[in-house]
């Protein structure tokens, strides 16, 4: 059994609905420039690997079609793989879908920062929309997202299993974190967006405590 992601254009399409039709559209088409390089690459680095270290589950030039690449991979290998794809795909403007999670991952917008998912790994950059899809989202065994942009500058937000969240931001230093707890997902998603532009003009409302060790 495989895992797989697909890459296309950012801004081509928003919902399920409209990745479903732009990628019926791709079949049969030739390759598009950008999709040949990208499944070029990803293969000759799969080629340089002995078969036990194959990070794909079948030539990613066989998933290249028209604007759309498909890339399948050994469930060990997701993490491996998806890093790759950010890593080629983001300079060329290009989306990440999982059809998996029904996740799109679409840099327009984003704000290079490190982002840690704790039930799907890592993430080399942030959007309000996926604040807002994830934060409600998040569930056992890892119900907590970080955003990292420096040392000792971080948020991050835990959801327990009553639904409600503790949230988290550090500004550099011990003295300078602090918490709250927020019942609602959408506005831990707006706290943490609004942090990851550098704003905090959300952050007043809330009564943060500081954390002491």
């Amino acid at each position: 059994m495989s895992y797989d992601h697909v890459l296309l254009p950012s801004g081509v399409a928003a919902t399920a609905a409209e990745i479903d039709a732009f990628l019926t559209a791709q079949d049969r088409q030739p390759a598009a420039e950008p999709v040949a390089a990208m499944a070029a690459e990803l293969d000759a680095r799969n080629g340089e690997l002995i078969e036990e270290d194959a990070f794909l589950a079948a030539p990613a030039a066989d998933g290249a079609m028209g604007q759309a690449l498909f890339v399948s991979s050994p469930y060990d290998a997701i993490g491996h793989v998806r890093a790759m794809l950010f890593e080629l795909a983001t300079p060329r403007g290009y989306a990440l879908y999982d059809p998996q999670l029904a996740w799109l991952i679409d840099p327009a917008g984003a704000v290079p920062v490190s982002v840690s998912h704790g039930g799907a790994g890592d993430f080399p950059y942030l959007t309000s929309e996926l604040a807002h899809l994830w934060v409600p989202e998040l569930t056992a065994p890892g119900p907590y997202l970080i955003v990292e942009s420096g040392d000792q500058t971080y948020i991050q937000t835990y959801r327990h299993e009553n639904g409600r969240y503790d949230v988290e931001f550090r500004d550099g230093s011990p003295d300078r974190h602090f918490t709250v707890r927020v019942d609602d997902p959408a506005t831990v998603a707006d706290l943490i967006w609004s942090w990851t532009l550098g704003d905090r003009s959300n952050f007043d409302a809330l009564d943060w405590q500081r954390i002491t060790f």
